[in-house]
């Protein structure tokens, strides 16, 4: 199971900049936005990191029950 969740992707974006995430948690891709201030691409970073993981947990966590498997 754990293999097919390291296939799963997920891509968040905000302000330009975006984190894409796999199922394993591991950062796959990130894209900065050079028109943002060093202070506002890290806080905007951080966000997206956040939101990317809390969204791929709830994808896995869907997953998970509909196929059956409990928590």
């Amino acid at each position: 199971m754990q293999d097919e969740f390291k296939k799963e992707q997920l891509t968040f974006t905000e302000k330009g900049v975006s984190v894409t995430i796999n199922g394993a948690f591991e950062v796959e891709g990130i894209k900065l936005n050079p028109e943002l201030d060093t202070q506002e691409q890290q806080e905007t970073l951080k966000h997206c990191l956040n939101k990317a993981r809390e969204e791929i947990q709830k994808t896995l966590a869907q997953k998970m029950m509909a196929s059956g498997i409990g928590f």
